[in-house]
């Protein structure tokens, strides 16, 4: 018998967990005592959320994120074959694998025969692409921008023209104390007419949804200062 890994979404900020994650979640963390994390204490925080009951002693937690040596990974899954023990893949925020920490190990996994469960939760870009009101029969994200000024006016101008010239919508993302400016950017460089969808804060009570015209948003405010947000541009 070999486990399966199963790919467990996390909420995208403070909100009560089953209004947005579906019971499934709850169910399965229930089950696995192994995970692999993107951070142990954010984690193990999120399992005692969801299962308080749940002994925390009994949790093996290997971590994943930017500092892990590349070797280690597959080791990760060897419950998996050596024991029969299936494996919880959590992300700090939304989807694990989505522009996030992952799918290197989602890759090992169906290389190694092991099953990939993918369980339903909240994904801050499909959220945004849902409520901008463009084109969602064909977008890409471009994840982070060039913080260099004049590689990011670069990259603005190509995503602007992509997404005329193909019509695709254009998602991305910024460090969240940098986000005024990128909109400021936008709004500068874009062509008056070009749309772009600010989404902040999504399923959260302080969440913010607006598409207007760079032109438009010139003559609206808003503070985006350490908010989550996706950014989302179509030229038509």
């Amino acid at each position: 018998m070999i486990g399966n890994l199963y790919l467990i979404p996390n909420t995208l900020g403070e909100v009560a967990l089953l209004e947005v994650l579906p019971i499934a979640v709850k169910k399965k963390i229930e089950d696995i005592d192994i995970y692999i994390v993107e951070s142990e204490k954010s984690a193990r925080r999120f399992i005692k959320a969801i299962c308080p009951d749940k002994s925390q002693e009994k949790l093996k937690l290997f971590t994943l994120n930017k500092f892990t040596e590349t070797l280690e990974i597959p080791n990760y899954l060897n419950p998996c074959i050596e024991q029969g023990e299936s494996i919880g893949l959590i992300s700090d925020a939304g989807c694990p694998a989505v522009a996030d920490p992952g799918s290197e190990v989602v890759r090992l996994a169906h290389e190694r025969n092991i099953k990939v469960v993918p369980i339903v939760g909240p994904s801050s870009i499909l959220l945004a692409m849902m409520a901008s009101g463009m084109n969602g029969q064909n977008f890409a994200f471009n994840g982070y921008l060039p913080i260099d000024k004049n590689e990011r006016k670069a990259m603005l101008k190509k995503l602007e023209k992509r997404s005329f010239d193909h019509k695709q919508a254009q998602a991305f993302i910024e460090t969240p104390y940098r986000n005024q400016k990128l909109l400021e950017d936008l709004c500068r460089v874009l062509h008056p007419n070009t749309r772009i969808c600010v989404a902040c804060d999504l399923t959260l009570s302080s969440e913010y949804i607006k598409t207007l015209s760079a032109g438009e948003w010139l003559k609206n405010k808003v503070d985006l200062h350490k908010r989550p947000t996706i950014f989302v541009l179509q030229k038509d």
